[in-house]
Parts: C-alpha cells; sequence; structure tokens
C-alpha cells in the first residue's frame, strides 16, 4: 500500500491526490506529526529531510518534491496516463505546473499568511492584498492564454497541467480571487471541480481550512513555525512585507528550510 504524507491544504499534496485518484492508485494518508513546527520526525523525516509535504512511500521507497512524486507515479503506474504524448505537449504542461509551483504558490502562501497568520493588518496587510490580488489577476491571464480554446491545459484530456493549476485557482477563489465563472478559465475551473478525483481533494481541503481560524495564535507563541523559503520569501520581500519578515525573525515564529543530515 502507498502512503502519502501530506496536509489538505498543502497544493503539492493536492496535486499528488489528485494524480492518485485520477489513476485509482489506493493510498492511506498520513499527517506528519507536529507538521508546520519545524520539528516532525520518524518516517515523514526519513522520507524527505526538508520536513515538507509530500512525501509518498512506496514499499521500500521513498520519495519526495510533488514533481518528482508524479514522475514516479507516471513511470510506474503508466495506465491513465497524466502526461500527454507529445514531447512539446509535455514540456508546455511541465512549464505551467513550474509556473503555479512557484510563481502562484507564493501569491497563495502569502495571502494564507494574512489571512489565516495575521502577519500583517491595517495599511501594510491591505497593501499586500492589493498586490496579491493584481498578480493573480495577472496569472489567471497568463494562463487563460495557456488554456487556448482547449478544454483542458493537458491538451485533449484532463491531466499533469490541469491538476498543476487547480490547486492554487482553488487556492486563491477560497481567498476570494476567482475567475469569472462566464471565462474559459472559468469554465475549466468548473469542469475541473466536477471530477471526482478533485471534489474529493477539494472537500479535504475546505475541511482543514475550517480549523484555520485559532492558529495565529499558536504563531504569536512561537509554536508553529511557518517556513519562509525560496519564491514565498521573494514575494514577501518584493511585495513591501520586509518588516513582516524581520518581525517573524526576531519573534522565532518564522523557519527556513531544513539543512541536510
Amino acid at each position: 500500500m502507498v502512503t502519502l504524507y501530506e496536509h489538505p491544504l498543502s497544493p503539492y499534496a493536492q496535486k499528488v491526490k489528485i494524480a492518485l485518484r485520477e489513476k485509482s492508485i489506493a493510498f492511506d494518508l498520513k499527517m506528519p506529526d507536529a507538521i508546520g513546527s519545524g520539528q516532525s520526525g520518524g518516517d515523514f523525516m526519513d522520507a524527505n529531510p526538508r520536513g515538507e509535504v509530500p512525501a509518498l512511500i512506496d514499499g521500500d521507497v521513498a520519495i519526495f518534491d510533488s514533481t518528482i512524486i508524479l514522475e514516479y507515479i507516471e513511470d510506474k503506474w503508466p495506465a491513465t496516463p497524466m502526461l500527454p504524448a507529445a514531447p512539446a505537449a509535455r514540456a508546455h504542461a511541465r512549464m505551467i505546473e513550474e509556473v503555479c509551483d512557484t510563481h502562484y504558490e507564493a501569491i497563495n502562501w502569502g495571502l494564507s499568511e494574512l489571512t489565516y497568520f495575521r502577519r500583517a493588518e491595517g495599511p501594510l496587510g491591505e497593501k499586500l492584498r492589493e498586490k496579491a490580488t493584481d498578480q493573480i489577476e495577472m496569472l489567471h491571464d497568463w494562463l487563460t492564454r495557456q488554456l487556448g480554446t482547449a478544454d483542458w491545459f493537458n491538451g485533449a484530456s484532463f491531466g499533469w497541467a490541469d491538476l498543476s493549476v487547480l490547486p492554487y485557482i482553488a487556492g486563491s477563489s477560497g481567498f476570494g480571487i476567482a475567475p469569472d465563472a462566464n471565462t474559459p478559465l472559468g469554465k475549466w475551473f468548473a469542469r475541473a471541480r466536477a471530477r471526482d478525483s478533485v471534489a474529493k481533494t477539494l472537500a479535504e481541503a475546505g475541511n482543514a481550512a475550517s480549523a484555520m481560524e485559532t492558529v495565529s495564535d499558536i504563531v504569536k507563541q512561537g509554536l508553529f513555525k511557518r517556513e519562509y523559503r525560496d519564491h514565498r520569501l521573494e514575494w514577501m520581500i518584493r511585495s513591501g512585507g520586509i518588516d513582516v519578515v524581520i518581525e517573524g525573525l526576531e519573534k522565532k515564529n518564522i523557519r527556513f528550510s531544513n539543512d541536510f543530515k
């Protein structure tokens, strides 16, 4: 049996769950102990020294990084392929994934810092939200161009590119920044949400989001340390939130990526 370490709100974990469900691969879900604190351990840390979800365990095989996990799933279970056949189309799907996993993820993450963790309120919070809204709207325009006249980002059928976009559109929609239902992107989102694999994954995320109302107090106590890494850190600084980073460092309620041991 495949085991997937995840958090329902992680877009990276959502990608993997959708792929597994599209391929009808049975799997168990586990949430790492002390997730988000930087103090997880056990089999999860053995599988992923980064301490980040997702991590997949398949017998003696342990894999981290959502893209590498998707590649493993595609290689081991090629039935119901998630990638298109043509090399150019496969590259296009992977480029869409890269943009969403870096640029789009960082913006949604920033919005979660503001909404759930209350990192910035008042004028600074408003400034950061306005910046995030503008950036997401630009990404929606870019994604609309990538979709073109097709029903799916992957081409003829739902696949890798679609499951790579879906978690981020769903995430920003939860913050009130959704594509218009009458646009090509909005119609794609409706088609995608109707799939069983997507509906189940988003339902799990919705249930987890309802428990996020009290996490800001835990952060203030330094018991929950958010990871500021890569594009996330860049987004916060270049969007005008360097004071958020400095305050988090002073209060020791943010962290960076783990050292490998």
